[in-house]
Parts: structure tokens; sequence; C-alpha cells
């Protein structure tokens, strides 16, 4: 298993609830941070005697920005956030996990429709930056918030609006001023982008809010994208326990294509993939390793497979191949995944 440290070269504060970590991995350690537009860290947090795990999406772009940075909003109550925002500071070190999550763009030439509210704000801002940077497409950000002091990115996004005039519609959506946001409003503001890919991120209520808004205008479920993420009840950090079990059949083979190179790897039927991988060396990206955020995905090439759990993948991504690697146990004496594509 491979634990990453992170150096905070900086801590910038966005607003009064939002701090900015700008941070430097170790030389070393720098192609293991290469990421795509819109996904997360895994970010080990102190609780107690022991630790937790939290995500905290990139708001940096791979294609122009040269160092890795997140941005935390403060929740009430929340462990993480309030651990982070009173608590970390510029020289301190942070124990993370490889960049996951597909939330992200399969081409940043497409337009793109950006639904956010909140600290939703922070995975759209990598892919508006990105498409922006690199992309030939337009993009429009929808972005709610509940006053102006708590617009994160303000200042940024004044700028890029200003620079990528032509490309570039932000919409600020002020619940002091306008209220909270309803599904007319939503309606009106995205009906004339109805057959770009859209992108929403933002809290719970936000969300089903704006993906039913965009069902109810004929956009297709699988050109919507939606972030969601779970305070993780374990520790994917801890190494994986070993499982004793005794096998009544022989184990299967599963043929691994990961980082361009393919690792064939022994797997007990008793075994989860992901467990099975990471005893053997390989470097699979993971973050919950309990079934929820799908950072550990891959496609089912080959063979037969079961899941133990699985909150994330709907039927179209059954359909297409995909599995949960911290899920899979093996039904067939050969398989073959692929996390390359």
């Amino acid at each position: 298993m491979t634990v990453l440290k992170v150096r905070v070269a900086e801590v910038v504060r966005e607003t009064a609830e939002a701090h900015t970590l700008v941070l430097e991995p170790a030389e070393e350690d720098r192609d293991r941070f290469a990421y795509r537009p819109g996904q997360f860290l895994t970010v080990r947090v102190p609780a107690g005697d022991g630790h937790v795990a939290r995500c905290y999406s990139l708001c940096s772009s791979p294609v122009c920005d040269d160092r890795l940075k997140v941005t935390v909003k403060r929740v009430a109550g929340g462990l993480g956030s309030n651990w982070i925002c009173d608590n970390v500071a510029e020289g301190d070190v942070l124990e993370v996990l490889r960049p996951s999550g597909t939330f992200t763009p399969a081409s940043l030439d497409e337009d793109l429709l950006l639904l956010a509210a909140g600290s939703g704000i922070t995975p759209v801002m990598s892919i508006l930056k990105s498409c922006l940077a690199a992309g030939r497409g337009s993009v429009t950000l929808v972005y709610a918030n509940r006053d102006e002091r708590s617009v994160i990115f303000a200042g940024e996004l004044r700028a890029l609006a200003e620079r990528h005039g032509e490309r570039l519609t932000v919409v600020h959506w002020l619940e002091s001023l306008q209220g909270l946001p309803t599904a007319a409003a939503l309606r009106a503001l995205a009906r004339p982008y109805r057959g770009r890919e859209a992108f929403v991120c933002g809290p719970e209520a936000f969300m089903d809010l704006a993906t039913s808004v965009l069902t109810g205008l004929g956009v297709p479920a699988g050109r919507v994208h939606v972030e969601k993420f779970f305070s993780l009840s374990g520790d994917p950090f801890a190494e994986p326990e070993p499982d004793d079990a005794a096998d009544d059949e022989a184990p299967a083979t599963v043929e691994v294509e990961i980082d361009g190179e393919t690792r064939t790897v022994t797997w007990p039927r008793s075994q989860r993939l992901l467990d099975v991988l990471l005893r053997a060396g390989v470097d699979a990206p993971y973050s919950c390793r309990e079934g929820s955020c799908a950072a550990c995905a891959c496609v089912l090439l080959e063979g037969d497979a079961e899941m133990d759990a699985n909150t994330v993948l709907d039927r179209r991504d059954l359909d297409d191949g995909l599995i949960l690697a911290c899920q899979a146990r093996p039904l067939s004496d050969r398989l073959r995944v692929s996390y390359d594509g």
C-alpha cells in the first residue's frame, strides 16, 4: 500500500470559513500525484487515539497550476474540516493517498455546464480552469452561495471571466439577495445549455434539485455527473487485514493493466481484489475501501466477479463492465481488469 506525504507550502484563507492548502509532494513521489481535473485527495486526519480519512477535491488544474491545491470549508461539527482549518499550517506534513475520483470530463474540448454551491466549487474550479487553459469549448458556471462574503475564489473567477469573456459565463446566485435556488430559477438558467455535458457539486439538497432540473430538461443521465463525498467510517490508510478464511476452491488468476504495465496476480476466492493487489505491490488507486466513492473502479475485461457492496455504480456503469476493486471477489478462474481506460 502506498501512503504518500505532502508538505503544506502555504495556507490561503479564501473566506472566513474556507482555507486552501498549497501542497508539495516529495520530488521522488511527483509522478504519483498525476491527476485529472475534478479528482480529489484522501487525507489522514487524527481522531482520538487513532485516525480517520476525509476526501477533499483538488481545486488546482493539472494543465495550468504548478502545485497541488485543496480547499477545505469548515463544516459545523465536521471532524476533518475543523481540524484542518484550526491546526494545519505552513510547513506541516500530511499523509495522503494518490489522487482519484471519476468526477472528471472525458474531453476538455466539450462545451460544459457547471452547477456548484458552496464548497462544491472546488472540483468544478479544477475542471473550469483546465478547459479554459487546454480546451476549445465554452463553459457556463452557475454558482450558489449564502452571501457575497462566502463566495470562494471570487477574485479568481472574476479574473478568468475577464480573460476568457467569449468562452466563460459565470452566474452567481446569492441566497441573501435571491433566496434559496428554486427549480424554476435553475431551470431558466440551465435551459439554454441543456445540450451540454453537466457537472454538479454542492450540498445534497442542491445536487438533488439540480439533477432533477437537468433530467426535466431532457439531459440524458449519462451526461450529468454528480460528485458526492461520504464521511468514511474506517481508516483506508491502515494495512489490509490478512484474510485467514480457508478457500474451498483453488484461487483465481487476474491480469491487471495499470499505468501502462500488465501484472498477473493470484486472487484467492475469499479476498477482495484491492487487498490482493496492494499485498502484491500493485499501486492501485483507492480511497474509501467501503464501496462508496468509485476511486478504485476498474473495467472487467474478461471473466466474472461479484461485489459485496456498491452504492456508487449505476446500471450503465455495470453494463460498461465497471467493478469496485475494494468490493470485488472472483467467480471465474481467470479474469482480466484494466485501470487504464
